[in-house]
């Protein structure tokens, strides 16, 4: 197998903007509050999880972003639409099916999968279209 070369600059911002996104779908003003409400998760229990959770989602983040290269530069891609399209497939073939999964096995809430999966999708279509175009 043909080693593909990855950007690591780009690789490190598409794992920022995930966070970027998370920080902004999770917050006051989006999701957060109706995230609390359907998970269970205690605004305490989120401040004394927060830095754990930031340290974790960060590394989480990068391997994401890392693999998501990996499959934008094994296909050839080189613009912005196919890079989100890459993005919405990846999300489309492997999150959606484990969201969906929680939803099915663990009885999650339908709503509250679909603010996890909406934050990961418009976080991959991002990924994905700067990795396109980020080479």
């Amino acid at each position: 197998m043909q080693a593909i070369p990855v950007n690591w600059w780009a690789v490190i911002v598409a794992a920022l903007i995930r966070m970027a996104v998370g920080t902004l779908w999770y917050s006051p003003v989006a999701f957060g509050p109706r995230w609390q409400l359907l998970s269970g998760v205690t605004q305490e229990k989120w401040t004394a999880n927060m830095p754990m959770a930031i340290a974790t989602d960060g590394i989480m983040s990068l391997i994401m972003a890392f693999a998501l290269a990996s499959i934008v530069g094994a296909s050839g891609i080189s613009d912005l639409l196919n890079g989100g399209l890459a993005g919405f497939w990846v999300w489309l073939g492997f999150m959606m099916p484990v969201m969906v999964g929680l939803w099915a096995h663990e009885s999650r809430s339908a709503e509250l999968v679909a603010i996890m999966s909406g934050f990961n999708l418009v976080a991959l279509l991002l990924m994905g279209a700067l990795l396109g175009v980020w080479r």
